[in-house]
């Protein structure tokens, strides 16, 4: 199955997010594991994303996500990697981290390898803290080959920003 991504809608979702984060004075970080930077350089596709960008982490190993976003290894060890417990973590470690009042995390199985009973190729978990709330979600997207299971994460990622930022905010933005 190929997975085409709308380059455009998220463009029109970064820009939006940068607009309300610039607005607001506040800024974002990224702790991305199966993603490996792609969230944060999409943000910075937006000519305007220094305004609200200054720092994140790609931890792909378990030892980076504990050095680098806070993640307690008491937690990878009993919930796994993925999942969304370590997301919450990788989010509110990388926030911390960078002095950000919006934090992402996002770890999960791009395949082909790497699934194990009850987690299959194509779950991703997720992430979010904003302003000291901390939100989290995990998705299936199936076994879409390894780049698409990134970019449909991206995706997501984008989406639940660009609905939850103004929401959280009470800015009246569109795309």
């Amino acid at each position: 199955m190929q997975y085409m991504i709308n380059s455009e809608e998220i463009d029109a979702r970064a820009a939006l997010i940068v607009d309300i984060l610039t607005a607001k004075g506040w800024t974002i970080s990224f702790a991305e594991s199966c993603t490996a930077g792609l969230a944060a350089a999409h943000l910075v596709d937006i000519p305007s994303a220094s305004n609200v960008f200054n720092a994140s982490f790609v931890t792909y190993a378990n030892e980076a996500k504990v050095k680098y976003a806070g993640v307690s290894e008491e937690t990878i060890a009993e919930k796994g990697v993925v999942s969304e417990e370590v997301a919450i973590q990788m989010a509110v470690g990388t926030a911390r981290a960078n002095d950000a009042q919006v934090g992402v995390g996002i770890s999960g199985i791009a395949g082909p390898t790497g699934a194990t009973p009850g987690k299959p190729v194509g779950m991703v978990c997720f992430g979010f803290y904003i302003d000291g709330k901390t939100m989290s979600a995990t998705k299936q997207f199936g076994d879409l080959g390894r780049d698409a299971v990134r970019i449909a994460s991206v995706e997501y990622v984008y989406s639940f920003l660009a609905s939850m930022l103004p929401l959280i905010t009470g800015m009246k933005f569109k795309i």
